[in-house]
């Protein structure tokens, strides 16, 4: 592994917190960040590293799959595991923090795996970068005691993505993903069924090369977001989009927001305070 002192320091430090923690369950989605902190927690605890996937409505297959492969590719010690949220009528009425109710579910039966195996610790991907975000996972992580190891050793994205590509790791340039629970207006009931719906609209527009994009649910209206240079492609594929998003995915009018792919765009124009009540 060839890196600049700088990332090599702050790799050093990761693989110390992880020496530290002596073993581990890690909550691993298949994004850049949690598969490298599985990686380096498996090069540096071996058997000791155990890395779960949660397996629910709001995971597309395709992610499940791609979490799977990378496991196998990496030789990461990995469990799927089948998790609940959708049927939590607190996170199905998708308040704005329906993260904490999700990540809740998650931690409590990662907790339990980590009891039956003698695991010592619990962690997950957040990282330096995520500080101060609208994140109320966070939360229900400090309510669970669940360590964030890639925060803990001062990694931040760009960090995190060099160091996923020195490592070999084929997610190092992947596409920031949230769960398809955020395509949906705050307040607006997440159902399996409505949940299959974006799943499906957004695998075409994998299947048709894009990379960056969220559909957001509107009812019978699906909001296509992609980066501003990939816009040109889509409306040379409007009536391809248009006509597959109806067919496969249920949608009766499909609309391109000018506006661009931005992450967490449902989260514009509202307080970013959460109320205790709220949870």
């Amino acid at each position: 592994m060839t890196i600049d002192s700088e990332l090599e320091r702050a790799y050093d430090r990761l693989r110390a917190v992880l020496e530290e923690m002596g073993s581990v369950v890690i909550g691993m989605s298949g994004g850049v960040d949690s598969v490298l902190l599985a990686k380096v927690a498996h090069d540096v605890l071996g058997e000791r590293a155990l890395a779960v996937t949660a397996d629910s409505p709001s995971l597309p297959r395709r992610e499940l799959r791609e979490a799977e492969e990378l496991a196998r590719l990496a030789g990461i010690r990995h469990l799927v595991v089948p998790t609940a949220e959708v049927a939590d009528p607190r996170y199905a009425a998708n308040p704005t923090n329906r993260c904490y109710f999700c990540k809740s579910t998650l931690f409590a039966r990662l907790d339990t795996l980590a009891a039956e195996r003698g695991i010592a610790w619990v962690a997950y991907g957040e990282n330096q970068d995520d500080m101060g975000d609208h994140r109320p996972g966070a939360v229900a992580a400090g309510e669970h005691n669940v360590r964030a190891p890639l925060k803990e050793a001062g990694l931040g994205k760009a960090a995190i993505r060099a160091l996923a590509r020195s490592l070999g790791l084929p997610v190092w340039d992947k596409p920031a993903f949230a769960c398809l629970g955020s395509r949906f207006p705050y307040g607006m009931t997440i159902t399996p069924e409505k949940l299959a719906q974006v799943e499906a609209a957004e695998e075409v527009l994998w299947q048709l090369g894009f990379r960056q994009y969220r559909v957001r649910y509107h009812d019978d209206l699906a909001r296509i977001e992609v980066a501003a240079e990939d816009m040109p492609q889509l409306i040379a594929h409007a009536a391809e989009v248009a006509s597959r998003l109806r067919a496969e995915a249920g949608f009766r009018h499909v609309t391109l927001d000018l506006a661009g792919y931005r992450r967490g765009s449902m989260n514009e124009g509202r307080v970013e305070a959460i109320s205790l009540v709220e949870r």
